[in-house]
């Protein structure tokens, strides 16, 4: 590995200073960074966009929090990238390396001395008419979800041409592994081991009681249609990052991208250990807590 791409979080002093350090010990070694533009002004070397590094880097070392993480992941093409997420706060779904562990598990990559861990990716089209206005890849979740003072809304799904249910409700969840503990689990759906394959359907509020979250396999192809036609605002957000509104009769469509996203493993860490700190099991309210 030469040419090492850097994201830092957006306008985070810490995060811009380990940057800068991480930087200079590249270049000691002879190794080539790709940064943003706060970052290369910072150190002096050219700027670069999200998708310029995307496709230049051998490596992407993400210095943030699991939104800076989603923020490169959606640029990302190719299967044959390793991402490393290293978290500047508290352990991160994404970003679970810590940085103390930085410079250690760097010096380990570098050295062929790593594994990865590959997720899945959900391509996302709008199709409106005969034409898609839209296309992104999403690594945790692509929503459906309609405004404050909207009513409740019809969604058609279709399954591989097969009617699924035309659900009634404030939204859809369209979720990967990765992404099932983020939105679609706070509508009631799983828990996901992130290396499986499969996408996960979740209705928001439904009008039903009876339409709960649905567990599909990767390859199929999901299309849903705005079918309320008196609907104005009516949003498609990816990976809580991208959005754009929906009209009366659009499609999305949604499938497996034709990569996936590699992850650098953190060293001596599980995935239930993540779960356990990010979602408190096996914590107890205390006296004073219940009182």
């Amino acid at each position: 590995m030469q040419r090492i791409g850097i994201i830092t979080k957006r306008n985070n002093r810490k995060a811009l200073e380990i940057g800068i350090k991480l930087c200079d010990w590249l270049k000691e070694r002879g190794l080539e960074p790709f940064c943003e533009s706060e970052l290369a002004t910072a150190v002096g070397l050219p700027e670069f966009d999200k998708e310029g590094i995307a496709e230049q880097a051998e490596l992407i070392v993400v210095l943030g929090g699991d939104g800076t993480l989603l923020s490169i992941a959606r640029h990302i093409q190719r299967s044959n990238l390793p991402v490393l997420g290293v978290n500047l706060g508290g352990l991160g779904f994404l970003t679970a390396i810590t940085l103390d562990e930085l410079f250690t598990v760097m010096a380990e990559v570098l050295q062929d001395k790593y594994t990865l861990n590959p997720r899945m990716v959900l391509k996302v089209e709008l199709k409106r008419g005969e034409e898609i206005v839209l296309s992104h890849n999403v690594l945790n979740d692509a929503v459906i979800n309609k405004g404050v003072m909207a009513r409740i809304i019809d969604l058609e799904t279709v399954i591989n041409h097969h009617l699924v249910n035309t659900f009634k409700a404030d939204g859809l969840i369209f979720s990967t592994p990765t992404g099932s503990t983020g939105y679609s689990l706070s509508a009631g759906g799983p828990i996901i081991y992130p290396t499986l394959d499969c996408i996960t359907v979740s209705p928001i509020c439904p009008h039903t009681l009876s339409n709960r979250p649905i567990i599909f396999p990767p390859d199929v192809t999901i299309e849903t249609t705005l079918t309320s036609t008196d609907s104005d605002d009516v949003y498609l957000t990816l990976d809580g990052q991208v959005g754009c509104a929906i009209e009366p009769l659009d499609t999305i469509i949604i499938s497996r991208a034709r990569h996936e996203l590699m992850f650098v493993t953190a060293p001596g860490k599980t995935y239930f250990e993540v779960l356990r700190s990010k979602l408190k099991w096996g914590e107890r309210y205390s006296n004073h807590a219940l009182s």
